[in-house]
């Protein structure tokens, strides 16, 4: 067996307002049916949405959180600030982090690695 693609599926309550969302934070979409499914992309990462019903996403987010390289962490809370998307700074040994959420509460972050 030969693995072509993988990717991850983020439940979401409105397709439109995430692509949206997803789209202005830099990534572009894949493929979209309807209001049933759709592909994200950005370098290296297949994200998949998928629309779920209200009580079927209580605590959705679970233990996952997605990560975006950049290479100037200045510019990137400086873009995230642009689009008014609250972000909290980290620093740590492995680099610097801005954390924020996408609008249904995933966790996300750009990180300007030190390796």
């Amino acid at each position: 067996m030969t693995i072509k693609e993988s990717n991850v599926t983020i439940n979401v309550s409105d397709m439109d307002k995430s692509i949206s969302f997803y789209q202005s934070i830099g990534l572009t979409v894949k493929n979209r049916w309807g209001n049933h499914y759709a592909q994200m992309t950005a370098p290296g990462i297949f994200i998949g949405l998928h629309p779920t019903k209200e009580l079927s996403r209580t605590n959705s987010a679970g233990h996952i959180s997605i990560g975006f390289t950049t290479e100037n962490f200045d510019d990137a809370k400086a873009f995230l600030e642009k689009l008014a998307i609250k972000v909290q700074t980290r620093q740590e040994e492995g680099g610097q982090f801005l954390h924020f959420n996408d609008p249904d509460g995933t966790p996300l972050y750009f990180i300007e690695p030190k390796w």
